[in-house]
């Protein structure tokens, strides 16, 4: 009896030294970011339910650049999305997953996603947030799926801390990845081009005579033989404004059989064969080009604008009034591509908040 006395007092007494568990960690409110409105660029568009936060971007730019969310751990989305070469990737026309399948859709490049809107090049997912976490799962890209993606990043002393100063608490989940992630990409822009500085101070970044007659081509419609204008490569239509896109779908008669593109979306046939129109923006970085790669250079583009564009019943409009093609002279191409050279921004190609944290 005197022994379980004892034993009890023992018991009682290393209850009371026993420490109590820890309370719930507290987090400060994640501080908000406000992106810079640049000169003849709208402000930012942001998603009302996802405001940039410093820690919620910090946090998406661990998620793109961690492997752990591949199924072996060494793919992560900057594997396929190198800032060097604005986020495509490395030259190649289609990208190889983890266990070596090949994609069939060039990897796009990234930047300015906030003005844009339904992503891939068919468009068949409406919201950025939504396309995130796609290539993760995809079983010829990252080959993972979320469930387990969350436990890894659980298991690590790094990311509940990064959950938690981005979210409040140390929850992982899809959704926080996914707005994580978002974050990140929606903060990436591309706004410090020769040409963007060209058109703020044009004296003191002056564009030089190639490059002026390049953008004047670029920007007239085109001029059909005999009409008495000025050569014009009608590019503006689908690559104007200061996005250098018009955000819409396309078919640019690269086949008399086109693919089925943007019909996935909308089941109209009218739309087979569009693709997404891709920003000029830093395209002297990103070949190869179209939505196949099949194009390696921009002197291929160029010539496929200029004498082999494919009529079919989709085609648009505008190619179709070109007939037998644009007519451009060898000296024609040579500047326009020397403009095109000038929406090259090594600003955001080195940008130090876009690189890897690790």
């Amino acid at each position: 009896m005197k022994h379980v006395f004892l034993l009890s007092l023992f018991f009682v007494g290393f209850m009371a030294c026993k420490p109590e568990p820890n309370p719930k960690k507290e987090y400060p409110a994640p501080r908000p970011v406000t992106l810079a409105t640049k000169p003849f660029f709208p402000p930012a568009v942001i998603p009302a339910d996802n405001p940039l936060t410093v820690e919620g971007i910090e946090l998406g730019r661990h998620l793109f650049y961690e492997k752990k969310l591949s199924g072996d751990n060494t793919q992560s989305c900057a594997s396929c999305h190198n800032q060097e070469l604005a986020f495509t990737d490395n030259g190649k026309p289609f990208s190889t997953g983890i266990t070596g399948a090949v994609g069939v859709r060039n990897s796009m490049p990234l930047f300015n996603l906030t003005w844009t809107n339904r992503f891939f090049w068919d468009g068949r997912v409406p919201t950025l947030r939504a396309q995130v976490l796609l290539p993760i799962e995809d079983p010829t890209e990252m080959h993972e799926s979320l469930e387990n993606a969350i436990h890894k990043l659980e298991q690590t002393a790094l990311y509940p801390e990064l959950f938690g100063k981005a979210f409040g608490d140390e929850v992982v989940t899809e959704e926080r990845m996914a707005k994580a992630l978002e974050q990140f990409i929606l903060s990436i822009q591309s706004t410090d081009s020769k040409f963007d500085k060209f058109r703020v101070n044009p004296v003191l970044s002056p564009l030089s005579l190639q490059e002026t007659r390049g953008f004047n081509i670029f920007m007239r419609e085109f001029s059909p033989p005999g009409s008495g204008r000025p050569v014009g490569a009608d590019c503006f239509h689908c690559h104007g404004t200061h996005l250098f896109t018009a955000n819409n779908f396309t078919n640019n008669g690269l086949d008399e059989s086109p693919a089925v593109g943007f019909s996935i979306v909308t089941n109209d046939p009218n739309d087979i064969g569009k693709f997404k129109t891709p920003s000029l923006r830093n395209v002297g970085v990103t070949g190869p080009y179209m939505h196949d790669g099949r194009f390696a250079t921009l002197e291929e583009v160029l010539e496929h604008y200029n004498a082999h564009i494919k009529q079919s019943q989709t085609l648009d409009v505008s190619l179709k009034s070109q007939g037998m093609g644009l007519g451009l002279t060898t000296q024609d191409k040579a500047d326009i591509i020397a403009f095109l050279h000038t929406l090259t921004d090594s600003v955001y190609l080195n940008n130090p908040a876009y690189k890897s944290p690790f």
